[in-house]
């Protein structure tokens, strides 16, 4: 940018030649007069003061580049002479504006005088918005700089400057600007384009710095990062050689370490090869190698397994059954498993069939049944039993393959599966290995652990079995399997085909009372703080809690509520409201604990109960929890409405409206047999509702229940409040088997029913129902749902006109 206007005025001045140096205006720099040149040039300026009578000498700094004198200099005031910090004889001498450099002339003194024109430049005012940007960037880089070095002192100084042309001779103090470019700003006379040079060449050298600030710390941490490793290591190796030194052992390197311990270890022949080959790669491989890691810890693992360790049975199959008898009341069914499995491991043994075909004898049991009976816990007894150890797995939520064969060791922190860290852990070949919540298992993108766990759980594969971190074969073949789940249908068909199915159906009040005496009230009397003596439990409360307090197949919530009832009688007597020894008997519960939640049917006023109206029934489920009742409810649609159809309601599944269809169908098609109105079927809708409305319900085994509901509600005969079915219903009328008789028998008792009716083909399934339960039911097993009506239906108290209807 051309500035407004350029003068000359013409000027003879002694030179003081700068040898490549450059000094711009504004500057102010210190001379040494002891140099000749510049001691003749100061002489020369004062005589020619003196003789002119101005006070300030003048000279012109003229930079000499290689013995030759630059086209321009610059017009310097002799500020002070004196003496220099070191002592030297020195001018202070202050740059005033740019001098064109003209001819030779003569003057007083040794110096060389020449005339020059002075050059001054302005810059109009005000100063346009690209000069404005120009100077707020030259100030901001100038900043920058500054603040790296500390100068503060300097920024304020700078960010004060507001002249264009001062602005840009300013940075004649840069010290990382070269000669050449210093005597390209002294010879630029524009302003603006002078500043434009000057922010260029700043700019440049704060993008080197940067830069070079980058690469020296990156070089300084990798430095220090080798140092730091180096020192580290040869600490490490003094730390070693006193160590083996102490222990009087012989001087060797890490690898030679490993290799005498992997011959020293017990290992199979197979796992002792692959070890070996990594203790030569480890021997090859540098100690800054990310491979040595890798290979150490595999190293480690593969010899903190326990190859050759086995814990010896006990073959005390009387003691062992005394131990499953005392740790858990009921649960006869895997109690006999397990002894069985005992007497056949103690017979192989006696005959020398420890091991047959590279397998040994070990088991994998499902244990399936509902929240609370002691699956998790009977693992621990099981392994009581047989004097191994014991490793609880919990594969609930688990999600990734990996997490069971293993991750590849080139990953990153790669760790063997459950399954091996389990055997690390028991420190045994055949520990009791409790697979829990395997029903709980998910899938995703990373894999499908189930699929992982059908080599794990198979006793033809075991044997061999690979993680994907170790590579080398384990055998799982005497390892005890016990898993346990809730629902048996969310474990894969191919992995249950694997397992031994063992059902816990729950426990009637019977097994529930000796449980709570022998095993929950002294542990939660030890948790209260509590002696055994100060606080007694009577039977009748203990089956009153179980009752009426809690109605569950387990004893979680009846061992909370014993806990409950402890605390509070603890609570009491800190209080100083109870004195103790207390013993607690069924008319103390209501006052400890409130009232009772699940009231028997049976026990309730008969105007309060569900099945007090025609079109009720109750019925039988087996759920997540154990078996449930499961009340029906049927109306008929009043005709002014219009409604037709059949309407089902209670979140059911497709079976169970297909259910629901074949009994409308069968009461339509058989009506004036059964002496029924069916002529209200047709005209008016039918609506079916099963309760709990949020809970999903699915399954054939309701279709005796909805038959009897709609025939109660069409003939207006009560259904009897004692009695319970279940089964599925034909179109002909047969009543077909079902499944889970022994669950939903044990809910019948639970919830105070006395009458059951089962399908006449699950009469065979009693005999897994405890005796005390049938002693106190009355079980029915008919063919026909005729049978059904006549053994639920009450005789006829209701007048026609009073059957309800839907509104």
């Amino acid at each position: 940018m051309a500035t407004e206007s350029t003068s000359y005025t013409t000027l003879t001045l002694p030179v003081l030649p700068l040898d490549d140096e450059v000094v711009l205006p504004g500057m102010v720099v210190p001379f040494d007069l002891s140099d000749a040149e510049v001691r003749a040039a100061v002489e020369a300026a004062q005589a020619a003061a003196r003789s002119e009578g101005d006070s300030k000498p003048k000279v012109l700094l003229v930079p000499r580049i290689d013995g030759t004198y630059a086209a321009m200099g610059v017009l310097g005031t002799v500020e002070q002479v004196g003496r220099l910090s070191d002592g030297d004889p020195g001018a202070l001498i202050r740059g005033r504006g740019r001098v064109r450099i003209g001819a030779g002339t003569t003057g007083p003194g040794a110096a060389l005088w020449v005339e020059g024109q002075n050059v001054s430049d302005s810059v109009p005012e005000p100063l346009p918005g690209a000069v404005t940007e120009l100077v707020k960037e030259y100030k901001a880089l100038a900043t920058s700089w500054l603040k790296k070095r500390g100068a503060w002192q300097v920024v304020d100084r700078v960010t004060q400057i507001d002249d264009v042309s001062a602005l840009a001779d300013n940075s004649g103090y840069s010290p990382f600007l070269t000669t050449q470019q210093k005597v390209e700003l002294l010879e630029t006379e524009d302003a603006v384009a002078r500043l434009k040079l000057a922010t260029a060449q700043l700019r440049e050298h704060l993008a080197e710095q940067d830069v070079a600030e980058t690469i020296a710390k990156d070089v300084q941490e990798g430095v220090d990062k080798q140092q730091r490793e180096f020192l580290l290591r040869r600490q490490l190796d003094a730390v070693r050689k006193e160590l083996r030194e102490l222990n009087g052992e012989q001087e060797g390197e890490e690898s030679d370490d490993y290799r005498a311990r992997v011959e020293a270890a017990d290992l199979p022949e197979k796992v002792r090869e692959a070890a070996l080959k990594e203790v030569d790669k480890l021997e090859r491989a540098s100690d800054q190698s990310p491979e040595g890691s890798w290979i150490r810890t595999w190293l480690d693992t593969v010899l903190e397994l326990p190859w050759n360790e086995h814990t010896e049975d006990a073959y005390d199959i009387k003691g062992a059954q005394e131990v499953l008898d005392a740790e858990h009341a009921g649960l006869q069914d895997v109690k006999e498993r397990i002894t069985e499995y005992l007497a056949v491991r103690k017979r192989r043994a006696d005959r020398g069939l420890g091991v047959v075909g590279g397998r040994r004898g070990g088991a994998v049991l499902a244990l399936v049944g509902p929240p609370g009976v002691g699956k998790t816990s009977l693992g621990e007894s099981v392994a009581h039993a047989m004097g191994r150890k014991f490793v609880r797995v919990a594969l609930g939520g688990v999600r990734d393959e990996a997490e069971i064969r293993g991750h590849r060791r080139t990953y990153v922190g790669a760790l063997p599966g459950r399954i091996v860290r389990a055997i690390k852990e028991a420190g045994s070949m055949n520990p009791v290995v409790l697979l829990d919540e395997i029903d709980k298992v998910g899938s995703d993108f990373r894999g499908d652990p189930a699929a992982a766990l059908l080599e794990v759980l198979d006793p033809a594969q075991n044997h061999t079995f690979r993680d994907h971190y170790l590579e080398v074969e384990l055998d799982l073949s005497d390892v005890v399997f016990l898993a346990t789940a809730n629902v048996l249908e969310a474990i894969p068909e191919a992995l249950l085909d694997r397992m031994e199915l063992v059902r816990l159906d729950g426990y009637t009040e019977d097994e529930k009372i000796v449980i709570a005496r022998d095993h929950l009230l002294p542990r939660q009397l030890d948790r209260a703080g509590l002696a055994k003596d100060e606080v007694t439990l009577d039977e009748s409360a203990l089956r009153k809690l179980a009752g009426e307090y809690t109605r569950e197949a387990g004893v979680r919530n009846l061992e909370r509520s014993v806990a409950r009832l402890l605390r509070k009688v603890a609570a009491q007597h800190e209080l100083g409201e109870r004195e103790l020894p207390f013993t607690v008997t069924d008319e103390d519960l209501r006052d400890l604990i409130g009232r009772p939640h699940h009231v028997p049917e049976s026990a309730q006023d008969p105007a309060e109960r569900r099945t007090a109206v025609p079109g009720v029934a109750t019925g039988l489920a087996v759920t997540g929890a154990g078996g449930d009742v499961l009340f029906v409810e049927a109306s008929l649609a009043d005709p002014e409405t219009g409604a037709s159809g059949l309407t089902l309601t209670g979140q059911l599944g497709d079976v169970m409206k297909e259910s629901a269809q074949i009994a409308l169908s069968f009461l339509r098609s058989h009506g004036a047999e059964l002496e029924l109105p069916v002529a209200d079927l047709k005209d008016r809708g039918v609506h079916i509702h099963f309760p709990a409305g949020a809970v999903p319900k699915d399954g054939p085994s309701a279709g005796v229940t909805m038959t009897t509901a709609l025939a109660s509600l069409l003939s207006g005969r009560l259904v009897r409040t004692d009695v319970a079915m279940t089964g599925e219903v034909s179109l002909t009328g047969r009543v077909l088997p079902i499944g889970g008789v022994k669950q939903k028998l044990l809910a019948a008792h639970r919830a105070g029913i006395t009458t059951v009716i089962i399908p006449k083909r699950n009469e065979p399934d009693l005999d897994d129902v405890p005796a005390e339960v049938l002693e106190k039911l009355d079980v029915h097993a008919v063919t026909d749902v005729r049978q059904v009506l006549e053994l639920a239906l009450t005789e006829a108290t209701v007048p026609e006109a009073q059957v309800p209807v839907a509104v």
